[in-house]
């Protein structure tokens, strides 16, 4: 049953593109003021979902409200209320800054623009750099003028699709600084992402694969609902041991990690009992810890099919 008090309250969306089902029988509850991440690689479906919506596209299937309206019947309203900003810069590189604000402003029907545009020039630091071509900026700064243009008619709710794909840290740092900032505030936050550290700052995390929904619910409880484990191995030679451990019982994932090895499966006993011949060796340190949203994001992944592969024939 869907929550009243959810902004986004979706159950059974579907969307196809020819032969292929994009998005397959998905459900969603994101509660107000929440930053709500969407994991998945890339294919999984999440910017189809995104645009679905906030009314860019329309359902195949499915129902539901975004922000108390109808995804099907009342998309326009959709629109009005909510700021989408797009993984590809989708402002005009030859205009300046306050220019393409102003464009903004003006298609939101906007009271008082310009004394709006100058609140988001300053407010997102871009006063001094008002009269620079966007065209110039760096993708940090190209991603911080399009949050300002989302920001404009203070929407209720915020789509973000890769937003910090391509920037460096420090951008990505400060671009969630103002996301927090703004679910504070109240804002509700869709985001999906490619990383990990973006993805413990969500409170809540869905991972899509490939069209489906694998898992969804708090952050911090994530690994605990799916199960797995974790032994962290430090020591030499680590590419010769994740040879020897893969396809062992009980282990079920291997990946490096920096300097380390994080050796996890779902069944804690079995897990240890193939591991302990390795735990002998003293030149190896062994350091069991809880998984995290990187390990549950390999492990979810690696049983997932890839929807757009060609069937194998008989």
């Amino acid at each position: 049953m869907s929550d009243a008090s959810a902004v986004i309250s979706v159950n059974g969306l579907v969307k196809k593109f020819g032969d292929k089902t994009v998005v397959d029988n998905f459900d969603i509850e994101v509660p107000k003021g929440a930053i709500y991440g969407f994991l998945g690689p890339n294919g999984s479906g999440k910017t189809t979902t995104i645009r679905m919506l906030c009314g860019l596209l329309t359902p195949d299937g499915g129902s539901g409200t975004c922000l108390g309206y109808d995804i099907l019947q009342q998309s326009d309203q959709i629109k009005e209320h909510v700021g989408y900003m797009t993984q590809k810069f989708s402002l005009y590189e030859d205009l300046t800054i306050r220019e393409n604000l102003d464009f903004m402003a003006r298609m939101y029907r906007i009271p008082a623009r310009r004394q709006v545009v100058d609140e988001a020039l300053e407010n997102l630091g871009l006063a001094d750099r008002s009269n620079q071509l966007a065209g110039q900026f760096s993708g940090g700064w190209k991603q911080r003028l399009a949050l300002a243009a989302c920001l404009l008619h203070e929407p209720a709710l915020l789509l973000l699709d890769e937003p910090t794909a391509g920037v460096d840290p420090k951008a990505r740092r400060d671009f969630w600084d103002e996301i927090r900032r703004l679910s504070d505030a109240g804002v509700t936050v869709l985001v999906s992402t490619h990383y990990m550290d973006e993805a413990i700052q969500c409170d809540n995390i869905a991972y899509i694969a490939y069209g489906k929904k694998l898992i969804d619910g708090p952050a911090k409880a994530i690994p605990a609902m799916v199960g797995l484990h974790t032994w962290r191995v430090e020591g030499p030679e680590l590419a010769s041991l994740s040879a020897a451990l893969k396809g062992l019982d009980g282990v079920e994932q291997v990946a490096r990690f920096g300097s380390a090895l994080h050796v996890s499966g779902t069944d804690a006993d079995r897990l240890k009992k193939s591991a302990e011949p390795f735990m002998k060796d003293k030149r190896y340190q062994w350091t069991s810890q809880p998984a995290g949203l990187e390990e549950v994001f390999i492990h979810l992944m690696s049983g997932s099919t890839d929807n757009f592969t060609a069937p194998k024939v008989a």
